[in-house]
């Protein structure tokens, strides 16, 4: 909701993929399933994107299991790190013009290996990581094709409060009811 609200082409361009899919389903009341999530491409791109922007989590702490020369500094075997991933989510050498939100970073292969770990990575990877997504992607259908909103405070910052990011006064919204189905442009 934060980023879409700021990057109407970016909404959209989910509004789009959302009703395509919609449109597919026979009856307004039919749930959406696995496949539909899966074709949803953009808006997946939209959500690892919001990921990447604006992290769950500050990082997270790895003990070092061998030495290793990190910068010209030997990092010995038993250290602690910590793995900052706002810091590592906005490396322009990774993310050229790394402030902007652009979901057509996620296309193709995306992001290299290793550079966008909003749910850690390798064995330690959050096993509810796919989980979370689909639900992201529920949410985001729902939210897309039955209302509009606006923030109230457009220039709200994302704080981390407590290692969990957020915007800094909670989000407030005015929120809208569509009050009819946006036609989709063919084109």
């Amino acid at each position: 909701m934060y980023f879409l609200a700021d990057n109407p082409a970016v909404y959209d361009s989910a509004l789009k993929e959302q009703l395509e899919i919609r449109k597919l389903k026979g009856d307004d009341k039919e749930l959406l399933n696995w496949e539909d999530t899966k074709r949803m491409k953009y808006s997946r791109n939209a959500v690892n994107e919001t990921l990447r922007m604006a992290p769950a989590s500050l990082g997270y702490f790895r003990d070092v299991i061998h030495d290793f020369n990190f910068a010209g500094y030997t990092v010995p075997k038993g250290w602690k790190i910590f793995l900052s991933l706002s810091t590592m989510h906005k490396n322009p050498k990774y993310y050229p013009n790394p402030d902007k939100f652009d979901p057509s970073r996620f296309e193709g292969n995306g992001p290299a290996p290793f550079t966008f770990t909003p749910f850690g990575g390798g064995p330690r990877m959050c096993p509810g990581n796919e989980f979370a997504r689909h639900a992201a992607l529920v949410f985001m259908h729902n939210l897309l094709i039955r209302f509009t909103w606006g923030k109230l405070i457009p220039k709200e910052k994302i704080i981390y409060n407590d290692a969990v990011s957020g915007p800094e006064h909670g989000l407030p919204i005015k929120l809208e009811r569509r009050c009819h189905e946006p036609e989709i442009d063919a084109s």
